[in-house]
C-alpha cells in the first residue's frame, strides 16, 4: 500500500520543535526527509534532558524527529553549501525556521533557490512574521505570553499560566503542514510550487477561536476562569469524593441527565438553571448544588455511573492514564520504532485507503552522512 507522501522529497532546515513536528508529520505520511543538522551539535534539542532514553538520547528530541535521515553540514563551509544547494535543488519541499535573511546571506533564500527549482514548496516557520517582526526571536513561551494565551489559563486570582506543553510550537507545526500539503496540491495543478510561511503568534491567535471572537465582539479581553467555560455551564471541573471529575453539558437535555444521574433532578427544573443563560448567571449556586451531590462517591464511579447516562463526563488523569485509556478503546496509541528506543504516540490520523508509513527510530546525529553525501555528489 503506497504512503500518501510517497516520492516526496523534504529538505528539513529547521530545528527545535515546530519545524521538526511538521516535518515529522511529512515523513509518516511517507515523504523522504533529509534532517539538515550543524556538526557535532546537531538540533539543540538533542541536548535537552533529562529525561534520556535507554539509546542515549533526549526523549525531547525523539519526540519530533522520527524516520528521518540525519546529514551534518557545515553552511559556513563552501563546499558543505553546495552539498546543501545541491539537496534543496533536488527537494519538493524545504522547511526552515531560521532568522530572517539568513538563508538568503547563503544562497538558499527563496527567491534564490526557485530560480533553480520552481517546483519547490518553501515553507518559512517565524515567530511574528518577516515584516516588522522579523528580527524577534520565536519562542513558544514568550508568544504564549504576549499572544494573550497566559492571559486567559490559570486561576482566576492567579498568576497568568503557560500551557503545560508547547502548544504553540505544536499548533505551527500542524499549520506548516496544512500549508505544505495545500500549496503541493496546488503545485500538481500549475507545476509551480509558492512560498509558504507560517508565524507562531498568527497560528496561536488562529487557535483562540471563540476567545479572540468574543474579544472582537465586545471589545474586552476575556479573562482567566481557571476550569470554567466563559459561555457554558456546567463545564468545568467538579469536586467529587476523592478528586476531580470533568463535566461538558453543552445542551439542557444533558444538563437534565446530569441532574438525574447525580440524584438532583429537581435542579434541572430551578429556574436558576433551566437555561444554559441562567446557568452561567447563577454558577457558583450550580456548582455548590452539583459538588455537593458527588461528594457523595468517587470520580471514577461518578464517570461510569454519568457516562452510562449519556453525560459527557471524564475523571482527571495524568498522561499516563490517558495512554492507558486510549489503548483501551482500541485507538492504538503508541508506536514502536525499534532499536533500543521508547514507544512514540502514533500519527493522529487514520486512513481508509493510505496509510502512514511504518515509523523508524530519530537518527543519532549525522548517521547518514555517507550515503546522503555520495547521493548529493553524483551529476543528475
Amino acid at each position: 500500500m503506497t504512503a500518501p507522501l510517497e516520492g516526496i522529497l523534504v529538505a528539513d532546515f529547521s530545528r527545535v520543535l515546530a519545524g521538526p513536528m511538521a516535518t515529522s508529520m511529512l515523513a509518516d505520511l511517507g515523504a523522504t526527509v533529509v534532517k539538515v543538522e550543524r556538526p557535532g551539535v546537531g538540533d539543540d534539542t538533542r541536548h535537552w534532558g533529562p529525561p534520556w532514553t535507554a539509546a542515549g538520547t533526549a526523549s525531547y528530541f525523539e519526540s519530533a524527529n522520527r524516520t528521518k535521515r540525519s546529514v551534518t553540514l557545515d553552511l559556513r563551509d563552501e563546499g558543505d553549501l553546495a552539498l546543501a544547494r545541491r539537496l534543496v535543488r533536488r527537494a519538493d519541499v524545504l522547511v526552515e525556521n531560521f532568522r530572517a535573511g539568513t538563508l538568503d546571506r547563503l544562497g538558499l533564500g527563496y527567491d534564490a533557490v526557485t530560480a533553480d527549482n520552481p517546483r519547490l514548496v518553501y515553507c518559512s516557520i517565524t515567530g511574528f512574521g518577516s515584516g516588522a517582526g522579523a528580527a524577534l526571536p520565536g519562542y513558544d513561551f514568550v508568544v504564549q505570553a504576549v499572544g494573550g494565551l497566559m492571559s486567559i489559563t490559570g486561576d482566576p486570582d492567579g498568576e497568568p499560566t503557560k500551557a503545560g506543553v508547547a502548544l504553540v510550537d505544536v499548533l505551527t507545526g500542524k499549520d506548516a503542514v496544512i500549508g505544505i500539503l495545500a500549496a503541493l496540491a496546488e503545485r500538481e495543478r500549475s507545476g509551480r510550487g509558492q512560498r509558504v510561511e507560517v508565524a507562531l503568534l498568527s497560528s496561536l491567535l488562529g487557535s483562540l477561536v471563540n476567545q479572540a471572537t468574543s474579544c472582537l465582539t465586545t471589545g474586552e479581553a476575556p479573562r482567566r476562569m481557571g476550569n470554567q467555560h466563559p459561555s457554558i455551564a456546567p463545564y468545568e471541573t467538579l469536586r467529587c469524593a476523592d478528586g476531580m471529575l470533568a463535566v461538558a453539558c453543552g445542551n439542557d437535555g444533558q444538563f437534565a441527565r446530569l441532574c438525574t444521574g447525580v440524584g438532583r433532578p429537581e435542579l434541572a427544573e430551578d429556574p436558576r438553571f433551566a437555561t444554559n443563560a441562567n446557568r452561567v448567571a447563577h454558577r457558583a449556586d450550580l456548582v455548590t448544588a452539583l459538588e455537593d451531590a458527588l461528594s457523595a462517591d468517587t470520580a471514577a464511579a461518578w464517570q461510569e455511573r454519568l457516562s452510562d447516562a449519556d453525560v459527557p463526563v471524564g475523571e482527571v488523569g495524568d498522561i499516563g492514564t490517558a495512554i492507558a485509556r486510549a489503548r483501551a478503546l482500541g485507538l492504538e496509541p503508541t508506536v514502536d520504532v525499534g532499536g533500543g528506543h521508547p514507544p512514540q504516540v502514533r500519527h493522529p490520523v487514520t486512513y481508509s485507503v493510505t496509510t502512514p508509513v511504518p515509523p523508524a527510530a530519530p537518527p543519532a546525529l549525522g548517521e547518514h552522512d555517507d550515503e546522503i553525501r555520495r547521493w548529493l555528489a553524483e551529476d543528475t
